[in-house]
């Protein structure tokens, strides 16, 4: 099993990014789990038709005894499963715990075993690298950690942080650095500032994803690029992705990227 987690900073399309990829993977052959790992809760509505999911937390919350594998684990587009970690109401509590808990409730009831995934993708808000939002760095549940980011100041910025803590606990057997994917926002020289980015995270630019006027249409029928426009050359641009994603992960090989 291939578990990866997709980090970012908030509104750079992670979780866009995230479930296009995850569709991609899916339609080559692999069993693919999303988690989502955000109090928005959000990172698998373009998997289910733009429908919200019971989340891990809600669920333990309300019904602790009687609570089953499937209660939280949904089928999306594609076979693509989908689990939402959730949070708790925006000022109350550790956005965080909702991590940690949908970890444990995973683990408790043997999510992986039942459901077998070929590759679990955690999407994780990158803003922060703290308590359970740092959860997913951790080689016990995650191999390799990808970072989305565009040229701006403050997409690199958090990309930089984030890449940072991986380099920091090396020495603790945490998640080894898998690179960047640069979701363009078309700002100047943006292809050489991530490139710059990538050379001094020591990291590999993995993919570039342009912008495109399907990705937006898509968001707002709440369905993947990859479902409903999926001859267009932005869906390529998943595929693509997905090929040099498989080539990452596999430590024996390095991807071959030409932009």
């Amino acid at each position: 099993m291939i578990r990866a987690a997709i980090y970012g900073k908030g509104g750079i399309g992670k979780s866009t990014t995230t479930s296009n990829l995850a569709v991609a993977l899916s339609g080559m052959g692999y069993k693919v789990m999303q988690i989502g790992c955000d109090p928005k809760a959000d990172s698998t509505r373009m998997l289910t038709g733009g429908r919200a999911i019971p989340t891990v937390l809600e669920l333990v919350r309300s019904r602790r005894d009687d609570l089953q594998v499937s209660d939280f684990v949904q089928e999306g587009y594609n076979g693509v499963l989908c689990v939402e970690a959730g949070g708790p109401m925006p000022g109350i509590g550790c956005a965080g715990r909702g991590i940690i808990t949908a970890f444990d409730t995973l683990a408790e009831m043997k999510a992986y075993e039942v459901y077998q995934p070929d590759i679990v993708l955690y999407d994780v808000l990158g803003d922060v690298v703290c308590g359970g939002f740092a959860m997913p760095l951790r080689g016990e549940y995650t191999d390799v950690v990808f970072i989305v980011t565009s040229g701006e100041m403050m997409s690199m910025y958090a990309a930089s942080n984030i890449a940072a803590a991986l380099a920091n606990f090396r020495s603790r057997d945490y998640a080894r650095y898998g690179g960047l994917i640069l979701n363009r926002r078309n700002v100047d020289k943006e292809l050489e500032l991530v490139q710059q980015l990538a050379a001094e995270t020591q990291g590999e630019l993995i993919a570039v994803i342009p912008r495109a006027a399907e990705i937006q249409k898509g968001e707002e029928q709440g369905k993947t690029v990859m479902e409903i426009f999926p001859e267009t050359e932005i869906a390529q641009c998943y595929r693509t992705l997905a090929r040099r994603f498989l080539h990452t992960v596999d430590k024996s090989t390095k991807p071959q990227v030409e932009f």
